[in-house]
């Protein structure tokens, strides 16, 4: 046993017991370099080497950021008193560990975007757990006994999903193909329905700086698509119950979830109580009924 890991691994337990946080580090992170807001990317494939060089650079950053790690005196941070050096790799397993981590404790971070899942170990990096090779920098990969004794704290834990990545590639291509940012706003709505869609990805359609008011209502989404019976709900308290009543994905901070509406005549399963009326999913067989006003509190 490795008291130094027991001590990492409690820790960063303790500060993010169910790995959201560094979870939307990443999210965010990935998006920072696809920086779709101004580049119209979503994928890993659009980006330049350099930039998916830079990745776990802005990781580390990032992540110090949100959960407040002292900085290290030899390695990247500390994290409850013990010195950690941070690796990223887009491969599971594929860290690269330089001759100055020899010895140290590594924090291991992979995250696959397509798949939406993400992964975190920690690794005290002692010779006998490192492969012989070495590239030109002298840094080393993990051994197969060193992958398999990893400590995982997240393991194929859920990304928050980049919803342009689940789509089919002839969907989006449309979408991406529509001559304005409230167009392309709108058609991720009708598509996406029941999907969890967050706010990179909107960014990445609109492509202005005020991108989120093509979601609200006075000319947004909201009220551009309420008349084909499509609801979108945010992160508010009333729209999460609403979310949860139906049976939906249900937003965080920055998710939106679009889906398409009928009053349900009565209460029943997997119905919710909007404006003084009970409302469930439609059936594709529904007639279109003006979705409800949602209020944005309560």
């Amino acid at each position: 046993m490795d008291r130094d890991v027991d001590i990492v691994t409690n820790s960063l337990r303790a500060l993010d017991p169910d790995g959201k946080r560094i979870a939307m580090v990443i999210r965010n992170t990935l998006d920072q370099l696809y920086d779709g807001q101004h580049t119209g990317r979503y994928r890993w494939d659009q980006l330049h080497k350099t930039e998916k060089t830079h990745c776990g650079t802005l990781i580390e950053i990032n992540l110090q950021r949100e959960m407040k790690f002292t900085d290290g005196l030899q390695m990247d941070f500390q994290i409850g008193g013990i010195e950690v050096d941070c690796k990223y790799s887009q491969s599971l397993g594929g860290w690269m560990i330089p001759l100055e981590a020899v010895g140290q404790i590594c924090l291991l971070l992979w995250a696959d975007d397509e798949r939406a899942e993400w992964s975190l170990g920690i690794k005290r990096m002692d010779e006998q757990v490192l492969g012989r090779g070495a590239n030109r920098d002298s840094k080393r990969t993990l051994s197969a006994t060193g992958r398999e004794s990893i400590r995982w704290v997240f393991h194929h834990a859920p990304l928050p999903p980049n919803v342009l990545l689940q789509l089919p590639r002839h969907q989006v291509d449309y979408i991406m193909s529509l001559t304005s940012g409230q167009k392309r706003i709108d058609e991720i709505f009708r598509v996406a329905q029941g999907r969890i869609i967050g706010r990179g990805v909107i960014a990445t359609l609109g492509q202005q700086e005020d991108y989120m008011k093509r979601v609200r209502g006075n000319g947004g989404s909201r009220s551009r698509l309420s008349s084909e019976g499509i609801l979108i709900l945010g992160h508010y308290d009333e729209h999460r119950r609403i979310a949860k009543e139906l049976g939906l994905p249900i937003p965080e901070l920055g998710e939106l979830v679009s889906v398409r509406v009928v009053r349900a005549g009565h209460r029943g399963r997997q119905t919710a109580r909007i404006q003084n009326e009970s409302w469930r999913i439609a059936n594709p067989e529904d007639p279109i009924e003006t979705a409800p006003d949602c209020p944005h509190s309560v």
